[in-house]
């Protein structure tokens, strides 16, 4: 379910810090991925354990599967190709990670995650976030997943992604694919994982 920035914004996480020149382009919350603060583990396995090229829903695998066509006619690389940072500066900077900008405590605390179908790099997981850049021909951007604290104690998934695309070509490649990305990737990929989440709980 995709709410405001600010529903991202008003909470203290520790990525604004890092990510304060890069647009605030998705927030969406996860209503059916919800627990206590000792759940946050188990949310990060499930959001770097999913592969969207082979999705349940065959509207998003076609969507996956049509942005490497577009990568390859307009040479902006296939996802599948994607090793996670493609050594290309983060536009407007000479940095090709944001590794360089985390505070020394946040600083190693993602060693031991992988993500097992997409290529992004972990930067950073603490209580309750986890963070994760990418770079491509396209954009470099970052996921950031946070476990919110809700009014009754619980705690809620809530995802946010950042970009900073490298061109006007890029920029207007963003703003083609974001109806699909909302009528179709994020909803598929919203049951998918409330679906998983659910059987482990069961």
């Amino acid at each position: 379910m995709r709410v405001p920035n600010r529903v991202h914004l008003d909470r203290p996480w520790r990525i604004h810090e890092i990510v304060r020149d890069f647009t605030l382009e998705d927030v969406w919350v996860l209503p059916e991925i919800t627990g206590t603060i000792d759940d946050f583990d188990r949310a990060v396995a499930l959001a770097t354990s999913g592969d969207p090229a082979h999705a349940n829903n065959r509207a998003a695998r076609f969507l996956w599967q049509a942005r490497d066509l577009l990568g390859r006619w307009f040479n902006l690389g296939e996802i599948s190709d994607d090793v996670g940072l493609s050594g290309d500066p983060i536009p407007g900077t000479s940095e090709t990670s944001l590794v360089g900008r985390l505070p020394a405590d946040l600083r190693g605390t993602a060693d031991d995650v992988r993500f097992a179908s997409v290529p992004f790099v972990p930067l950073y997981k603490i209580e309750d976030e986890l963070a994760a850049e990418v770079s491509n021909k396209t954009v470099h951007g970052v996921m950031h997943l946070g476990w919110a604290r809700r009014e009754d104690g619980t705690y809620q998934g809530q995802m946010a992604v950042y970009v900073k695309p490298r061109g006007l070509f890029e920029e207007a490649y963003m703003a083609f694919i974001k109806p699909f990305r909302y009528l179709v990737v994020y909803p598929a990929l919203e049951m998918q994982l409330a679906r998983t989440w659910a059987a482990q709980r069961g």
